[in-house]
């Protein structure tokens, strides 16, 4: 048998003659009613496999000895600058005390006179420092040992170096009365000058990424023993109503993401979950906190449960990884230009405050619950690291394969049921017109 008639045995799709062919004006319709159908269905199937989704996974987080940036804008309206420390401690024993680098004091003015930015300059607690200090000059540290980090070793010549000395044998400091060194630079009159004024914190800092805590407290601190003190004499008998009544602008655990990024992230996100299904507010979530009281010795505390996050947008791995120049930079920000992984944080956040003088909990709610008595003043921020990392990875929602499947089943499934459709109208005409001829 001749190999072409070997084929046409095999040939499961018969033809039909052409003159049995019979062409209606119902089969014209169905024809194209089923084309419209198809170019729709199409065109969804091409929308379903560009379409993109993020894929949240949970694995350990193995990174070891890294570093952690947290960014803070917070405001103190009833502080000035003046009496406020920044003081950040970690399980690791690494202590930074009066934290300055990174961090901006701003000077606000008073409540009763809208809170606006003042100049620094203006009422700078050491602008009348004294430059023209003979060369041999050697201030007196009146009875405590001279800091380590004084302007001329083992001498006091300004005020900061008597205060860094009283904190180091810590003896309170007060005002500085009797003190050469602050009455030359009228500490006590700055003092009172900043009495009204308001503070606001903003900036960076970089910690050990270990179980820490960090904290706005008044006063100078220092260290006694095992025990983390401030100097709280100023804040209590200074006859202003201070208070911690404060507002976070913003609280971030790692580098700031621009806001095309978040743009990007939240769209990727709300295909998954719905539209508005994820915010910057996820990640951030003490941003906008406000917090008000008018007693003096009263603190804040925030418990957060920091999460490492990973953010792996398509073609991640083509992209060259931040540069570490740009990851050491306080206050980096990732713009949209950058297309590869994104590391970040988020975390979840619980908080209490009470009253140091102690006392029930009734005006809360709560008479079951006794605060207890003591403590500092001011807003405590204790972070704990989370042992899982959160990798959220976009993805198409379809492979290639899965869209040619799919499209194969919409022509295929379209054309089988418009036949059928044709052929059942096509009998029925055929039926009516039979019963009408008899």
């Amino acid at each position: 048998m001749p190999a072409k008639s070997r084929f046409t045995r095999l040939d499961a799709f018969t033809k039909t003659v052409e003159d049995a062919r019979v062409r209606t004006t119902s089969g014209g319709v169905v024809t194209i009613t089923s084309l419209l159908i198809i170019f729709w269905l199409a065109w969804g199937e091409w929308a379903d496999y560009r379409r993109v989704v993020v894929r949240p996974e949970l694995i350990v987080d193995k990174g070891r000895g890294e570093k952690m940036e947290i960014s803070m804008n917070i405001t103190f309206p009833r502080m000035p600058c003046e009496l406020l420390t920044l003081d950040v401690m970690d399980v690791s024993g690494e202590i930074q005390m009066g934290v300055m680098h990174g961090i901006n004091k701003v000077r606000l003015a008073p409540e009763s006179e809208g809170g606006h930015v003042l100049e620094t300059k203006a009422l700078d607690l050491h602008a009348d420092e004294a430059f023209h200090l003979a060369p041999d000059y050697c201030g007196e540290c009146y009875g405590a040992p001279p800091p380590a980090d004084a302007k001329k070793a083992g001498c006091c010549n300004t005020c900061d170096d008597v205060r860094n000395a009283y904190a180091s044998v810590s003896w309170s400091f007060g005002r500085g009365e009797g003190v050469e060194q602050c009455e030359r630079e009228h500490y006590a009159e700055h003092l009172d000058a900043q009495r009204q004024e308001g503070c606001r914190l903003e900036g960076g800092i970089r910690v050990n990424k270990v179980i820490g805590n960090f904290h706005i407290a008044p006063g100078k601190s220092f260290s006694n023993g095992n025990l983390h003190v401030h100097d709280l004499d100023n804040y209590f008998k200074d006859g202003a109503s201070h208070s911690f009544t404060h507002v976070i602008h913003h609280l971030r655990f790692g580098p700031q993401l621009s806001d095309v990024v978040v743009q990007r992230m939240k769209a990727s996100h709300s295909s998954t979950t719905g539209p508005g299904g994820w915010t910057n507010h996820h990640i951030n979530p003490l941003d906008g906190t406000e917090q008000h009281t008018d007693e003096k010795a009263f603190n804040y505390m925030y418990f957060i449960k920091v999460v490492s996050t990973a953010y792996l947008p398509l073609g991640w791995e083509k992209e060259a990884p931040m540069s570490g120049k740009h990851t050491e930079i306080l206050g980096a920000t990732i713009d949209g230009n950058y297309k590869g992984s994104i590391e970040t944080h988020q975390y979840s956040v619980t908080s209490h405050k009470r009253s140091l003088t102690g006392g029930t909990a009734e005006e809360e709610g709560h008479k079951e619950r006794v605060h207890a008595r003591g403590g500092i003043p001011g807003v405590f921020f204790s972070y704990d690291i989370s042992p899982m990392k959160v990798i959220n990875r976009e993805a198409r929602s379809k492979s290639f394969s899965g869209f040619l499947v799919g499209l194969c089943a919409v022509i295929g499934g379209t054309l089988t049921v418009a036949a059928a459709v044709d052929r059942a109208l096509y009998e029925g005409v055929q039926r009516v017109k039979k019963m009408h001829s008899n």
